[in-house]
């Protein structure tokens, strides 16, 4: 429901952001276009360009991606996409500061209001009306440019987190064992097969004894699930690839498919499954899930529920630590309640556009999970999200790089 309540404004703020820059950009030609008749056909030329693109990316929104860059991608979506986002965020400082500068003026009347003798009118200062001008301007144009930030380099800026784990009952055996994360893929123009090798690649070079893929491997269409399987084939580990489904996987309708062409390459994908891992006599139980289905979001029938996990309990070791791949964070609160160790998870991509520096709320991905990021704990219990590597909707990271994650268990 969060979300559906979210659909409104923000579709309200892209009209609004529309209109607003178009009536700016007409001003601004018009201011320097001395002549009239040059200002009008200026104006004309940019709306046709502008209901050019739109007309295009629109025509080609529900068409099959490629996973390699095309040119239309490249010089007519990706521009659109950056310009449709950027002009939201920045419509919305505008509404921001119009909201600022109406408190500002209630404040003024109403002071004047209940002044006994009214007070001497100070005149503006040029300098700082300036300063505020300025100030307010900068605040505009942050969104584009940061949007041009998270398209060009943000989205490609891979980090390689290492985090410990630490588990009370870890089997001397496994004390130091290193499991690689990867989540999120969505192959497509902006996650190409050869972008995917890459950091196959990078994740090959961290010699961790397990790899983990957690869902989301493709976005609307299944048609490119033989690409990236054979992209995420050169993963190498001594104990194997794992992985689990995410809510992307299942609206594409590509679980079955996707779970047989990994199991060609030697990729083992757990759907409600486990499997032990075995080491000196001593053993981890690694689960996997498909996307459970939460308040916030579904991936259909068939799928578990978030907040119960129906039958997981039986997929658990009592001897053994228990480790959960579930593409869902939402899974956590539940699983901890089981007393599984460690739940590895994406889902979230950080938030993609987050604003985290500046406050811990302003993601967008906290409008359908708390577990936004990074290592949680709860009493029986962790939970990491990984970022993820890929994109959706907006081919662009700001605040949430893409992550390929490291975790060394170790005995608490």
């Amino acid at each position: 429901m969060p979300f559906v309540f979210a659909i409104g404004p923000v579709f309200l703020l892209f009209v609004g952001g529309q209109v607003y820059f178009a009536l700016r950009f007409g001003a601004f030609l018009r201011r320097v276009l001395h002549n009239r008749t040059a200002a009008i056909a200026a104006i004309a030329l940019a709306l046709a360009v502008y209901i050019f693109v739109f007309a295009s990316y629109v025509s080609t929104a529900r068409d099959p991606h490629p996973p390699y860059m095309t040119w239309h991608e490249a010089l007519i979506n990706a521009p659109f996409l950056w310009w449709i986002y950027s002009s939201t965020l920045g419509f919305l400082v505008v509404v921001l500061i119009w909201l600022i500068r109406a408190v500002a003026f209630a404040l003024r009347s109403s002071g004047k209001l209940f002044r006994s003798q009214p007070a001497a009118e100070t005149p503006p200062s040029p300098a700082r009306r300036q300063f505020l001008e300025r100030t307010a301007a900068a605040a505009v144009a942050a969104p584009f440019v940061a949007g041009a930030y998270g398209l060009l380099w943000g989205r490609l800026n891979v980090q390689i987190t290492h985090q410990k784990i630490p588990i009370a009952r870890l089997p001397r055996a496994f004390h130091g064992f290193r499991i690689a994360q990867l989540s999120d893929i969505h192959i497509g123009p902006y996650m190409s097969q050869d972008e995917i090798r890459k950091y196959v690649g990078m994740a090959n070079q961290e010699k961790a004894e397990l790899i983990a893929l957690t869902g989301d491997f493709v976005t609307w269409e299944a048609d490119p699930q033989e690409a990236v399987v054979a992209a995420l084939s050169g993963l190498k580990a001594p104990f194997g690839v794992y992985g689990c489904l995410g809510n992307h996987d299942a609206w594409a309708d590509a679980e079955g498919s996707l779970t047989a062409l990994f199991a060609q390459s030697g990729v083992h994908i757990l759907r409600q499954e486990r499997t032990a891992l075995r080491s000196g006599g001593d053993s981890l139980n690694l689960i996997g899930i498909d996307f459970a289905n939460s308040g916030r979001m579904s991936a259909g029938p068939g799928h578990l529920n978030s907040r119960t996990l129906a039958g997981v309990e039986d997929l658990m070791s009592r001897d053994t630590p228990n480790i959960l791949l579930s593409h869902n964070p939402d899974t956590f609160d539940r699983a901890a309640q089981l007393g599984i160790d460690f739940s590895l998870a994406g889902h979230t991509h950080g938030g993609q556009l987050a604003l985290e520096f500046i406050s811990p709320e302003i993601a967008p991905s906290r409008i359908v999970t708390p577990y936004v990021a990074g290592l949680f704990q709860q009493p029986g219990g962790q939970l990491y999200v990984n970022r993820g590597i890929g994109t959706i909707a907006a081919p662009m990271r700001v605040g949430a790089p893409p992550e390929i994650t490291i975790f060394e268990l170790v005995r608490a």
